[in-house]
């Protein structure tokens, strides 16, 4: 079958966009509370309204486990920023403000980078950082970041337990994609949550 036609190109088009955009859905939550980092994430993969896996692990160690990382976007662009981050951080000897500084710069500016399509949290003991694309480098107010489809709701849960509980940063992350997964359809109850 030849498909040269203009009107196809554009359909095509617009197809390949609707699937990445819709391979995007999870749920990814950063809390730090009394000297506890928490960052937790569903294992929700879905492709328009077809939940693909259950099990997806969006979260990763870095720097022999100093550095923690959680992605939402598309799962190839994640693992090559993370692949660019990990290089960053050896190459600033695990400074993870220069390290998010550097990768922002750069994915905002090299051409081949620029087309990457996800968010990044990063966090070690001392700092978090949601990075972006748009050169954006983000260290929040309260301890608390949200992203993907569900980061509303696990964010606004999270706040709302910092706000009313002593729970330790661990329960609140659980606790708050559980909320987020009642809510929203692409988040599940496969929590998986790394601490530092």
């Amino acid at each position: 079958m030849v498909f040269d036609c203009p009107i196809w190109l554009k359909a095509k088009a617009n197809i390949i966009l609707f699937v990445m955009a819709d391979v995007r859905r999870t749920t990814v939550l950063l809390v730090r509370r009394d000297g506890q980092v928490a960052l937790a994430a569903d294992g929700q993969v879905s492709l328009g309204d077809t939940i693909l896996k259950t099990s997806a692990r969006k979260l990763r160690r870095l720097q022999d486990g100093r550095v923690l990382a959680g992605f939402a976007g598309s799962t190839a662009d994640a693992f090559s920023l993370l692949s660019h981050f990990e290089k960053k951080l050896e190459e600033y000897g695990g400074n993870l403000k220069r390290a998010s500084v550097e990768l922002a710069r750069a994915w905002r500016t090299d051409k081949m980078l620029r087309q990457l399509e996800a968010l990044l949290i990063v966090t070690d003991q001392q700092d978090s950082f949601l990075i972006s694309g748009q050169g954006d480098v983000i260290e929040p107010d309260d301890g608390l970041i949200g992203i993907g489809s569900g980061g509303a709701y696990a964010l606004a849960a999270a706040r709302a337990l910092m706000r009313s509980t002593n729970l330790s940063a661990t329960e609140i992350a659980e606790a708050s994609l559980k909320i987020a997964g009642e809510i929203c359809i692409y988040t599940n109850s496969h929590i998986i949550v790394e601490t530092l």
